[in-house]
């Protein structure tokens, strides 16, 4: 394919120096549906981007948009704040009765502003008011967002640089393997609680992601996850699990956590909640743990109704059967054969890869050779992204709904750039 950059225009002259995805995918896009994207001058894209993990069911997902147009011609609400609305009510009772009540969940529903470090933010305050606290432990190569309390549990130092100020009342810990299993889980981390000269200050919370997607998709094991639950109820800590990139179905089942058999005293969600790529976060938490006052917390934009609409159909289109979960889990079966085959086809690479469900990720001891791969998959109409401390990493993170013929013709061409980047 070839593609001729877009000229000097509007994007250049006007929009700030901040932007980044559209460095890396010089085009103009116009069109989307399903696990493809189209630019203005016609040019096909396969999606392995899938708006960061927010379009878990596709671009323009028909059965969402045909309840989303439906919404909108009727003059159903679009802004209500916190009000009580139709559209909130049909999504609290499919959240409910589809999600909830299944995995015998028992978490009350926070609409935060609708974005996921708005999420986190809620998250972390519920945490420091419930414990009495201040201090909240986070794992190396987090990312939970890029507010200053989010940022301040990150692990990323380019990102936290851009604070511009300390970020405070943040302890990193070692995630899982950091030490390639040469120390005990929690050894450390167990150890300056229990002394009293150690200077950590006593944690109100802990907060993880069981996949850490921007961290180079590194996978906690189920059997650490649990001994992280079972190190916080001993020690009198909460345990935050952020489901942002990682729930909604992107490791197989609803919830990233499931796997591991753990309930989570607060949770963190937001990207495909909405199922239609619309700003929607939601924090989740046990009852018992809600002692907000009334506006404590709030937002002008926590009432997206368009997006509680979306929401309920996605939910009751792919959760209520049960039937997405194995087709996801087929799916990464059928993406690691493929990394496999490259992975054995390269072994001078020295690439290894790594995931669960639909997120995996190629690492090269290059960073130089990821950044390769991307640029020129997208030479040949595939998006991919990036992720890890030093860019290391080629993150797969295609639809859900995408088909094993689309997903084999996204395989094939990591392949070849993975060949052609040699």
């Amino acid at each position: 394919m070839t593609i001729t950059p877009p000229a000097l225009s509007v994007f250049e002259t006007l929009e700030s120096e901040v932007r980044s995805y559209c460095r890396g995918w010089p085009a103009v896009f116009d069109r989307a549906q399903g696990a493809r994207l189209t630019d203005e001058d016609g040019h096909s894209y396969l999606d392995f981007f899938a708006g960061a993990g927010s379009l878990n069911y596709g671009h323009n997902n028909p059965v969402l948009k045909r309840a989303l147009i439906d919404y909108i011609e009727r003059d159903g609400i679009t802004h209500g704040l916190d009000m009580a609305t139709t559209a909130k009510r049909a999504f609290l009772e499919t959240f409910q009765n589809v999600i909830l009540r299944p995995r015998d969940l028992p978490y009350k529903v926070m609409f935060p502003g609708p974005t996921g470090t708005n999420a986190v933010e809620s998250a972390l305050k519920l945490a420091r008011k419930v414990k009495g606290r201040e201090s909240v432990v986070s794992f190396t190569n987090a990312f939970h967002g890029m507010s200053l309390g989010s940022l301040a549990v990150t692990g990323n130092a380019f990102k936290r640089a851009g604070a511009g100020i300390p970020l405070v009342h943040g302890t990193p810990m070692p995630f899982d393997n950091y030490f390639d299993g040469q120390v005990p889980d929690f050894l450390w981390f167990e150890r300056l609680l229990e002394d009293q000269g150690s200077g950590l200050n006593k944690p109100a919370a802990v907060i993880v992601e069981t996949v850490q997607g921007e961290g180079g998709i590194n996978v906690a094991r189920a059997e650490w996850l649990r001994a992280l639950q079972s190190l916080c109820h001993r020690q009198d800590m909460l345990l935050i699990v952020d489901d942002i990139q990682m729930g909604c179905g992107r490791t197989g089942a609803f919830f990233s956590f499931e796997e591991a058999g753990i309930t989570p005293d607060i949770v963190t969600l937001s990207k495909s909640i909405s199922g239609y790529g619309m700003p929607m976060a939601l924090c989740l938490f046990k009852p018992e743990l809600d002692i907000w006052e009334p506006g404590e917390h709030n937002g002008t934009f926590r009432g997206n109704n368009p997006a509680f609409v979306t929401a309920a159909a996605a939910l009751d289109a792919y959760w209520a059967d049960g039937q997405m979960e194995k087709q996801t889990v087929a799916r990464g079966e059928q993406v690691e054969q493929g990394l496999l085959a490259i992975c054995d086809e390269n072994p001078a690479s020295g690439g290894h890869f790594r995931g669960r469900g639909l997120v995996w990720g190629l690492e090269f001891p290059d960073p130089a050779r990821a950044s390769a791969v991307c640029a020129r998959a997208f030479e040949l109409g595939l998006l991919l992204e990036t992720s890890g401390p030093r860019s290391e990493v080629v993150k797969l993170l295609p639809p859900l709904t995408i088909t094993p013929d689309e997903l084999d013709e996204g395989l094939r061409t990591l392949a070849r750039c993975v060949r052609e980047t040699a």
